[in-house]
């Protein structure tokens, strides 16, 4: 989507391709859908501390596979958003023990099974190949991209976001003892209501997306919105016209809050 990618440092031209998945379940109790967080180790680079969605950076062996992939005509989508979907779906396996975005004999046995090989290889090709499994890219949604380009920062993701649904949600997930500290299920405005009680920390972005998936009453309406919409590349910036520095993005690519003060902004 118009970003060079450099395979072996795994980078792109302009900022470090990452992906996540925004993943659903049902309410236990009826109420609205729960989605499904972690809180980033306060030791990582990037975000250390903060509630986010699973994920993280897309690497060579996911563009590789997704090169092979499109070569062969298996998947019709151009290499680096199949890179980006196959880092999605490796990523959350790694960090949460979900298989998602995968079609085969699959329960918790043999996703936790995978999981362990994924820790021992790095790579999701040998998993599928071990364990009989191939992509299905159906089961997931693209949604957003948000690049929040800045000079001063050497570490900047481009990241785009993928949503699935777990249906009832019954299977368990598990912290990967590394990069995470804690997971756990949350209905969007719950997230909201407990950064603003101070007992979790949003960074802007995952805050935007927050408020965007508090509009929905299901999975179902999140994706009808998400394939309405098509995925823009987000650049905050900052506008200072109104004489309070804010925090902006685009009108247009479905966020009900498009702006937020400099100065309460939470930074990774």
């Amino acid at each position: 989507m118009g970003t060079d990618f450099d395979k072996t440092a795994g980078k792109s031209s302009e900022g470090i391709p990452a992906a996540t998945i925004i993943i659903f379940r049902n309410c236990p109790d009826g109420g609205a859908p729960q989605v499904l967080m972690t809180i980033r180790s306060r030791t990582m680079a990037f975000a250390g501390g903060m509630a986010v969605f699973p994920g993280g950076r897309v690497d060579p062996s996911d563009f590789a596979m997704a090169e092979a992939l499109v070569d062969a005509g298996t998947i019709t989508l151009t290499t680096e958003e199949a890179a980006h979907q196959i880092a999605a779906i490796r990523e959350t396996l790694e960090e949460t023990g979900l298989a998602l975005g995968l079609k085969g004999k699959i329960d918790a046995a043999s996703a936790a099974k995978a999981r362990t090989m994924l820790e021992e290889r790095n790579e999701l090709a040998p998993v599928l190949d071990a364990f009989d499994w191939s992509l299905d890219l159906e089961q997931i949604t693209p949604f957003a991209r948000w690049f929040p380009k800045n000079e001063n920062i050497p570490r900047v993701y481009d990241t785009r976001f993928y949503l699935a649904n777990l249906g009832t949600g019954a299977v368990d997930v598990s912290i990967d003892n590394s990069e995470n500290t804690h997971l756990f299920w949350t209905s969007a405005q719950g997230a909201l209501d407990a950064a603003d009680r101070g007992e979790i920390k949003l960074i802007f972005p995952t805050r935007r997306n927050l408020e965007r998936l508090a509009l929905f009453a299901s999975f179902d309406e999140a994706r009808a919105q998400a394939e309405a919409i098509p995925v823009k590349t987000i650049v905050p910036q900052i506008d200072t016209s109104s004489g309070q520095p804010m925090l902006t993005i685009m009108e247009d690519a479905g966020y009900p809050i498009t702006a937020e003060l400099l100065e309460t902004v939470a930074r990774g």
